[in-house]
């Protein structure tokens, strides 16, 4: 699979985190802001990343606005960018 299009998925709310996906030509580069990134950072980072591995995508540029969202919240808005993306 590749990232064709730009695609976005979540919110700004609490608990949640917005997704920006935009094709890259330089493999996965994940770009965090997070209202807990000294504690999760490099957690949110696995997270991301991981689900993009496990989807087939080798090169994309993931711009990511955390709010607390969890581990599942996480993977399912980054599943949903990369399915709108494709």
């Amino acid at each position: 699979m590749t990232i064709n299009k730009p695609a976005k998925c979540g919110t700004l709310e609490s608990n949640d985190i917005f997704i920006m996906l935009t094709p890259s030509e330089n493999g996965i580069v994940i770009e965090l802001e997070s209202v807990v990134e000294k504690q999760f950072g490099n957690h949110i980072r696995k997270i991301i990343e991981a689900k993009i591995k496990d989807m087939g995508i080798t090169s994309v540029l993931v711009k990511a606005q955390d709010k607390g969202a969890l581990d599942y919240t996480i993977r399912a808005r980054v599943e949903g960018a990369i399915k709108r993306g494709c």
